[in-house]
């Protein structure tokens, strides 16, 4: 029997003019920070240098490309490398609180902020954010998954949503933040669905209901995603340790008694890649999704991501979009994901979160509320599962990623539990538990305009 032979990269020093320095100049673009090549990340920051220099720097889509692409990369590579924070998300509260800090303190030059400014309240370059995380998630999610998710984790789930939306409002009335705002600008962020899903979308309901520069809502939601969802995973350890110690309370992964395995576990994968004009199909559908929003809006007052949201989920459920058209949306998805999240980060801390605000919004009293709201969750999810007949332990972990920070959240807490094999289960209660967050806090907001 033959043994693999073991491949290795082959010698192109030799055979190259140059080969030695030129390869090694290979090595350097290949190297990125984000996304982004080091000599191009070095060069933005020369060409950049030479615009502030100049006294203007371009405001257009092409330069805020560039530095927004450097400035969020930067930042979240510098938090994915601290050893502990890291998995706690710590990429996206340096792509957010940094560039926050530095533009409050002018470290960031003036020419450069005035830019970011301008493109960003101008390009609409959120709401094409915002339209393709929501249209892209929910068609690429499995339709089995969803389905029988609901059915066995809805309960749970819904129950305590209320529970903990009633406790954490409780709390934070009895510490003086005020019933109204807490529940708004604490408790709703918390279950929102994390950042990009859940506190950026609800920020910009809040403005367009409110009228104010929703920036400054931001920097009061944000902070509750961020620390709701280190809570979410420091508990859901202690309950893995718990489930160690009491093994019958716990599945380990499995929700309900005399599963072999969840069939809900089982993704269908497509069998080839869509191509590039299905995808362009897709962001144009995107596209779509986000006007007749708007639409409905101007004709009803509806608020737009709602209209979308269910718009698609409608779509999804009755299977109106081919499962190539739903693959090319998810593309769409994941390439904001992977290529816009952090830039839009870096735009939104630099325009639209004042540090001041921030930091006076991390008071004893907000973090005794966040702290309430998640036990509250996750104890009930304990209490209900029990009830059901399911595994307790298992239930609240899942129950616990009703307070994460998006997909990174889930994985921190799925990996502090050991149970990744619950993610499919996790991912039902982050993005439709806070989608039906975001929509009802929108709803209520309307009518009570509750400022922050």
């Amino acid at each position: 029997m033959l043994e693999n032979p073991t491949l290795t990269e082959p010698d192109t020093s030799k055979k190259i003019p140059g080969g030695v320095l030129l390869c090694w100049w290979w090595k350097a673009v290949d190297f990125k920070i984000g996304i982004v090549p080091l000599p191009v990340f070095v060069g933005i920051l020369g060409l950049v240098a030479a615009f502030v220099r100049n006294g203007h720097v371009p405001s257009d889509i092409l330069t805020n490309m560039a530095v927004l692409a450097v400035g969020g990369f930067a930042c979240a590579e510098l938090g994915k490398r601290l050893p502990l924070l890291r998995h706690i998300g710590a990429a996206a509260i340096f792509a957010t609180f940094i560039p926050s800090y530095l533009a409050f303190a002018h470290f960031i030059p003036v020419p450069v902020v005035d830019s970011i400014s301008a493109f960003t309240r101008s390009s609409n370059f959120l709401y094409l954010f915002i339209s393709s995380i929501i249209v892209g998630s929910i068609l690429g999610m499995d339709r089995h998954v969803l389905i029988a998710g609901f059915l066995k984790i809805f309960v749970p789930l819904a129950i305590g949503s209320i529970v903990a939306g009633a406790v954490g409002t409780l709390v934070g009335t009895l510490l003086g933040l005020g019933a109204a705002h807490t529940f708004f600008y604490v408790v709703v962020p918390i279950m929102a669905g994390g950042v990009g899903e859940g506190a950026i979308p609800l920020s910009v309901g809040y403005g367009s209901i409110l009228h104010p520069v929703h920036g400054g809502v931001l920097a009061l939601v944000l902070p509750p995603v961020m620390l709701g969802s280190l809570v979410a995973i420091v508990l859901s350890g202690l309950l893995n340790f718990l489930g160690k110690r009491f093994p019958h309370l716990t599945g380990e992964g499995r929700l309900q008694p005399g599963e072999a395995m969840d069939a809900v576990m089982a993704q269908e994968k497509p069998a080839l890649a869509p191509d590039i004009a299905t995808v362009a199909g897709a962001a144009v559908m995107t596209v779509t999704f986000y006007l007749f929003g708007v639409l409905t809006q101007h004709l009803w007052g509806w608020p737009a991501p709602v209209v979308m949201l269910f718009a698609v989920v409608a779509i999804k459920l009755l299977r109106l979009a081919s499962p190539k058209l739903e693959h090319g949306a998810f593309v769409v998805y994941r390439f904001f994901a992977v290529a816009v999240t952090y830039p839009l980060l870096f735009a939104i801390g630099v325009t639209m979160t004042p540090w001041d605000k921030l930091v006076s919004s991390l008071a004893v009293p907000n973090l005794i509320t966040i702290f309430a709201t998640v036990a509250a969750m996750i104890a009930t999810g304990f209490y209900v599962g029990r009830l059901l007949k399911m595994y307790p332990i298992d239930v609240a972990i899942v129950s616990a990623s009703r307070c994460s920070q998006g997909g990174t959240g889930d994985v921190a807490i799925l990996t502090a539990a050991e149970r990744l094999q619950l993610m499919p289960f996790v991912q039902i209660g982050t993005r439709i538990g806070g989608a039906i967050t975001v929509v009802l806090a929108l709803i209520a907001m309307a009518h009570f305009n509750v400022m922050p």
